[in-house]
């Protein structure tokens, strides 16, 4: 039987509809938004139950092109691998679905998200979620929550709830909440712009204004948000998903389907284990607590693990083996949680709010154009700089653009096996490599202007306990500085964290791998000392409050400031890969003097380029010049040839008449004939019948370029000059 369902919600109206398409699935939902159309479909497996701690559950969000009128480009005309969107949308509602799922839920389930329609103004990340959240809560899984998103945007200054994409492009603000009618559960942020804020900053050269000279006070945009404008925001936000949600539970509640009564995995702890290593190696327990290195601390776990066993015959089977992995890492779990919640003291020993040791090292691959090695505690990131023109620029298709776009900055983050001890091979990239790399270019970004360069960070993670994607912000702006790109801010990041036992909690400032395991949030915070860039939160505890949202954003400015001015004494100390880094360079110059840097024909231009082996773009609007080349010394040269035309003295301009004689210059020799510089630098033309009473067959037989002789003005056509030879 088929069931519609239209909710009114703010900016935005949804249609769902259940029962008539996917029958033989789980759950489905078949949405329509404007002129989008998703379908979601929820398939689980009723008979297997994985044993293992991780709840196996998939989700793929797919697009198909024609869901926008297009044919795939390129030569294949079938869609393939997923696009970063696609991964990236995939991602967001796996990390919203997953807190939904009881403990103990074993069973493979699988998600699929299909685009079949879509217009220009849907937001297909929002509606993907709403979709499979209906289509999950609908089914026949013991699944009795919704979850929902909200996006929210600032345009002019003015919040925006659910705005549609063109108001999201104008907008200083992306946020993306997702939770349920009681929680939040899921944010994802980043900022475009901000406040304006006065900065003095010295102007010694008057060429970048050709109006003005000397000191002048000039501004830039902070493209950060504060933490109280962000607290607001939340706010509010929060509101409407709440609201949202009791909505979606009130429509979709009489369309639930009779519930399958499904298997739990076995989480019952062998208590009689438990009491034993708490009474016999909690000595052994502390000590693996310290071993901060993942790798570390399993070999020490698994070492206590068969002393036991040796000492304890009758546990010496495959069964009670496994049962006193599970006691021992439950022991464990206590032990870091107590310690922080009880004494304000971490497993390596430091406070709530200390940052682990770092240290920075620039360029340290010579022949790279810039690099950072970048080391804070056991985590360690080396990320390269790589500088191109507008043609290295990544080409994509969205589905809802009219055509191709350039993504000119780009971070890929690695994450080999090795970094945790791991013998893995290292293959494609994987959806949380992807989803890294995203964040750390969404925390960037904002503080980069590259006017048409290209620019490619790569992140190899060498070492990972804890925030690496956070080392690989940090590393990258270190590694931005070290190519010497101008930043609007320093821009670091950090990871936080929460220990709680439902009365007290504990919030973390840069979480090492082990707090992450065993604690309840995983909050990546980026920005400069100013405010915010970028955010990512996940929650495992089943929600987090406002309250504890805000103190936690504060504790992150503090650890951040304190990464900051680490990274500005660092910034300091850079020695640039001269030989190896491109080098560009943007001034202005008056628009009035494009002609004579272009010379005849282009003459000029292209002697400065041979020259100094650069390449030259002018503005003839605005007079904007941006030199590229090898090294600052070929740039330098040509930015002085120019300024040196620019800045020549100019010879008073001569009124001539007809039949005037004057002695000029032989400047530039054509097949027709020469161009004569005057006295006034005005350029005249002899043309080669005009040369001698002579027949002149070639005018280099008769004239060499630089040569001094008489002409005669014979007449004027327009601005142009014709000459006679006097």
């Amino acid at each position: 039987m088929k069931y519609d369902v239209s909710l009114e919600l703010e900016n935005r109206e949804e249609s769902y509809s259940f029962g008539d398409v996917a029958k033989q699935a789980n759950g489905a939902c078949w949405i329509k938004s404007g002129k989008t159309v998703i379908l979601a479909t929820v398939v689980i497996d009723e008979t297997e139950i994985v044993k293992d701690d991780f709840l196996p559950l998939t989700v793929q969000y797919i697009e198909k092109t024609y869901a926008a009128g297009k044919i795939p480009g390129g030569f294949f005309k079938r869609e393939t691998k997923p696009s970063d969107f696609e991964t990236l949308t995939s991602r967001i509602v796996d990390r919203s679905l997953r807190p939904l799922f009881p403990a103990g839920f074993g069973h493979p389930t699988q998600v699929t998200i299909m685009v079949f329609s879509a217009d220009a103004e849907s937001d297909l990340q929002v509606l993907a979620l709403n979709a499979a959240s209906a289509a999950l809560f609908t089914s026949d899984i013991d699944i009795n929550v919704c979850v929902s998103a909200v996006r929210a945007a600032k345009v002019d200054g003015e919040l925006v709830l659910n705005p549609t994409l063109s108001q999201l492009k104008s907008s200083t603000l992306d946020l993306y909440l997702s939770g349920t009618k009681e929680d939040l559960l899921m944010i994802e942020m980043r900022a475009f712009g901000g406040t304006k804020v006065e900065v003095s900053e010295m102007i010694v050269d008057p060429m970048l204004d050709p109006t003005m000279s000397g000191a002048v006070m000039s501004s830039h945009v902070s493209n950060a948000m504060s933490e109280d404008e962000l607290i607001e925001v939340f706010e509010k936000t929060q509101e409407e998903l709440f609201a949202s949600n009791a909505k979606y539970e009130a429509a979709f509640t009489p369309l639930r389907k009779t519930q399958v009564a499904l298997d739990l995995k076995a989480h019952a702890l062998n208590e009689e284990m438990i009491s034993y290593v708490r009474d016999n190696c909690m000595t052994e327990i502390k000590s693996a607590m310290n071993q901060m290195a993942k790798s570390e601390r399993s070999t020490a776990l698994r070492q206590l693990r068969k002393a036991i066993l040796t000492s304890k015959e009758e546990w010496s089977t495959p069964e009670m083996e496994v049962e006193l992995k599970d006691a021992i890492n439950s022991v464990k779990k206590e032990e870091v949680r107590a310690q922080i919640l009880n004494e304000n003291v971490r497993a390596d020993g430091r406070a709530l709010t200390e940052v682990r040791p770092i240290t920075i090292d620039t360029n340290v691959l010579p022949n790279a154009h810039s690099s950072c090695l970048f080391t804070r505690g056991q985590t360690q990131a080396l990320v390269v700089l790589t500088m191109g023109g507008p043609k290295d620029a990544q080409m994509f298709e969205s589905l809802t653009d009219s055509g191709t776009q350039n993504e000119n900055f780009m971070v890929h983050y690695n994450f080999p096996g090795f970094s945790v001890g791991e013998a893995s091979p290292v293959l494609g990239t994987k959806r949380r490599e992807l989803g890294h790399g995203n964040l750390a270019k969404r925390a960037l970004a904002p503080a980069v202007d590259l006017d048409g360069q290209t620019v490619r960070l790569v992140s190899e993670i060498l070492e990972s306990n804890g925030s690496s994607s956070m080392a690989t912000v940090c590393g990258g702006y270190m590694a931005l500085r070290a190519a010497d790109i101008e930043t609007s801010d320093t821009i670091a990041g950090i990871a936080m964290g929460m220990v709680s036992d439902g009365g007290k909690y504990a919030i973390l400032s840069d979480i090492m791998g082990l707090e992450d395991h065993d604690g309840d949030m995983d909050f990546k915070v980026t920005g400069s000392k100013n405010g915010i860039t970028a955010m990512q939160m996940d929650i495992k505890l089943g929600g987090i409050s406002l309250e504890i949202l805000k103190e936690a954003l504060y504790q992150a400015k503090e650890g951040r400031s304190h990464i900051i001015d680490i990274m500005i004494e660092a910034e300091s100390k850079i020695e640039f890969n001269d030989g190896v880094l491109p080098s560009v360079d943007f001034f202005h110059i008056d628009p009035s003097f494009i002609g004579e840097i272009i010379g005849q024909a282009g003459k000029t231009i292209r002697e400065m380029i041979e020259k100094f082996e650069v390449a030259i773009d002018i503005d003839k609007k605005d007079g904007k010049v941006k030199i590229t080349g090898k090294n600052k010394t070929g740039v330098a040269g040509a930015r002085g040839h120019i300024e040196g035309i620019v800045n020549a003295p100019k010879k008073e301009k001569v009124k001539y008449e007809v039949g005037e004689k004057h002695e000029g210059t032989v400047k530039r020799i054509v097949d027709f004939g020469a161009f004569i510089e005057l006295p006034d630098g005005t350029d005249g033309l002899l043309h080669i019948s005009k040369i001698s009473d002579q027949r002149v067959d070639k005018v280099s037989d008769v004239l060499s370029e630089g040569e001094k002789i008489s002409v005669e003005i014979l007449e004027f056509k327009g601005n142009k000059i014709s000459l006679g030879r006097a």
